[in-house]
C-alpha cells in the first residue's frame, strides 16, 4: 500500500498541497494536461522550483486574470465544471466533488443555510477549483492509496475575507476542523485555509504521527507568504506500509463507584466524552458488604490520561482510578460525505485488507429524517446507498 503522509509543520493551503506532491514525483506535465480539460478560463497557471528560507521546494500558482472576473458558484456549478472535465478519471472527479461537498456543508453550517443556497465566494474561484482537482489528480499520479495527516496548525492573528476581517482560524476552517487535532504555532497570519482544511479532512483517514512506512519520495511545496520562525513549507512523505489496518495504543481508566447517582455519573461521562475520551461506559457490579455499583471505564489516548483523571476526581466520589495501557487493532477510519434526497449525510467508513464497513453518522440521520418528516430507516437507507454509488464510481475501492 502506498501512503502519502502529510507534515503540516507551517499549515496548509490548496496551492501548497499540489506543490508538494509535484514536488514528491507527480508528473507535471500529466497534471497540467489534465487540469487543462476543465472547462473554465481566465487563469495563468505556473509550476516552479523555488527556495524558501534556505529550502528548495515547487509552488504552483495560479494567476487570475482580472479582466475575466470568476463568478461566485454554488456547489452544483463547481461539480458542474468537474465531471465536465474531459481528462480526469471518475475517481478523480468523485473525490475532487466530495472535497467540494464538504466544504459547502461547512459553510451552510457557518451561515445557517442549505448547502444549495451556499455561495463559495473566494473557495469557488477557479484557483480553488484547480488546487482541489489538482491535489486529487496528484494523488492518483503517485499511485497513493492512503492519506494520513499531523496535526494542524492553524496561526493566529486575523484574516481578511469576502465578510471582513475574522479570526484565525476562519468560521468555515473552523468548520471543517472539527474532531481534528491542532498544534500550537506561533505564526501569525493564516496558516491553514479553507481549501487545505477541506482536502486534508476529506481525503486523510487519520491524523497524528508518522504511520509506519518505508520512505521512497519527499516533496515539499512552497506557500506565498514568508513565516517568521518557520519556512513557510508544507511537507509530504511517499512511501509503502502493509495492508493490515492499523494499531496502536491507548489508556484504560477504571473506576468503582458505590455512592454515586445515575444522573451525576453520566454527567461525568458526557464531560469525558468532551474533553476528547475515545469511549466511556458503565457496568452494574456488586461490591464488598453487597453493596451494588457502577464500574466506569474510560478509553483514552495515552496524553489525556491526566485530563480524564480531573475530571473523575472532581466529577465522581472515587477516592482511586486504576490504570493501564492497551494496544488495539483498528481498521483505518475516514469520514466521507454524501448527498442524498434528504441532505448531506456524513458516512464514516473502516477499512482494511480484508474489511470494509460503513456506518452513516445517527445524528446527521435523525435530523434530516425530522426535516424532511420521513422515517429514520428510511434516510439511513438512503446515505447507504449514495455512499454505495459514490464507492462504485470509484473503482468500489
Amino acid at each position: 500500500m502506498s501512503v502519502a503522509y502529510f507534515d503540516c509543520f507551517s499549515g496548509a493551503g490548496g496551492d501548497m498541497i499540489v506543490a508538494s506532491l509535484i514536488d514528491a514525483g507527480a508528473d507535471a506535465a500529466r497534471l497540467r494536461r489534465r487540469l487543462e480539460s476543465l472547462p473554465v478560463g481566465g487563469y495563468t497557471l505556473t509550476i516552479e522550483k523555488v527556495t524558501k528560507q534556505g529550502f528548495a521546494a515547487t509552488r504552483f500558482v495560479v494567476d487570475l486574470d482580472r479582466a475575466a472576473p470568476q463568478p461566485h458558484r454554488h456547489l452544483k456549478d463547481v461539480l458542474a465544471i468537474i465531471r465536465g472535465a474531459g481528462d480526469l478519471s471518475e475517481g478523480v472527479k468523485g473525490r475532487a466533488g466530495r472535497v467540494f461537498e464538504r466544504l459547502a456543508a461547512a459553510e451552510a453550517a457557518v451561515h445557517g443555510i442549505t448547502i444549495d443556497r451556499v455561495h463559495f465566494h473566494e473557495v469557488g474561484a477557479v484557483d480553488a477549483i484547480l488546487d482541489v482537482v489538482g491535489a486529487v489528480t496528484a494523488l492518483e499520479l503517485l499511485g497513493v492509496d492512503r492519506v494520513a495527516c499531523s496535526a494542524l496548525p492553524t496561526g493566529s492573528g486575523t484574516v481578511r475575507c469576502a465578510h471582513g476581517e475574522l479570526p484565525v482560524p476562519g468560521p468555515a476552517t473552523a468548520e471543517l476542523l472539527k474532531g481534528v487535532p491542532l498544534a500550537a504555532c506561533e505564526e501569525t497570519g493564516e496558516l491553514t485555509t479553507p481549501t487545505g482544511a477541506a482536502l486534508l479532512t476529506t481525503l486523510a483517514d487519520s491524523f497524528g504521527p508518522l504511520p509506519s512506512i518505508t520512505v521512497r519520495a519527499v516533496g515539499y511545496g512552497a506557500g506565498t507568504r514568508e513565516g517568521a520562525s518557520r519556512p513557510n513549507l508544507l511537507r509530504v512523505l511517499v512511501g509503502d506500509a502493509g495492508d493490515a489496518g492499523e494499531s496502536d495504543e491507548i489508556a484504560v481508566l477504571e473506576t468503582n463507584l458505590d455512592d454515586t447517582t445515575p444522573q451525576t455519573a453520566a454527567y461525568c461521562m458526557e464531560r469525558l466524552l468532551a474533553e476528547g475520551a475515545l469511549d466511556v461506559y458503565s457496568l452494574p457490579i456488586q461490591m464488598k458488604k453487597s453493596r451494588s455499583g457502577v464500574l466506569l471505564t474510560v478509553l483514552c489516548e495515552c496524553h489525556r490520561v491526566p485530563a480524564m483523571e480531573r475530571i473523575l476526581f472532581a466529577e465522581t466520589p472515587t477516592f482511586g482510578v486504576r490504570r493501564h495501557s492497551v494496544r488495539r487493532t483498528k481498521l483505518r477510519r475516514r469520514v466521507e460525505a454524501v448527498t442524498t434526497p434528504y441532505g448531506t449525510i456524513r458516512v464514516k467508513v473502516g477499512q482494511r485488507a480484508d474489511a470494509l464497513t460503513a456506518t452513516p453518522e445517527f445524528e446527521d440521520c435523525k435530523t434530516a429524517a425530522l426535516a424532511a418528516g420521513v422515517s429514520l430507516a428510511t434516510v439511513i437507507t438512503a446515505a447507504k446507498a449514495a455512499w454505495e454509488r459514490s464507492r462504485q464510481a470509484l473503482g468500489g475501492t
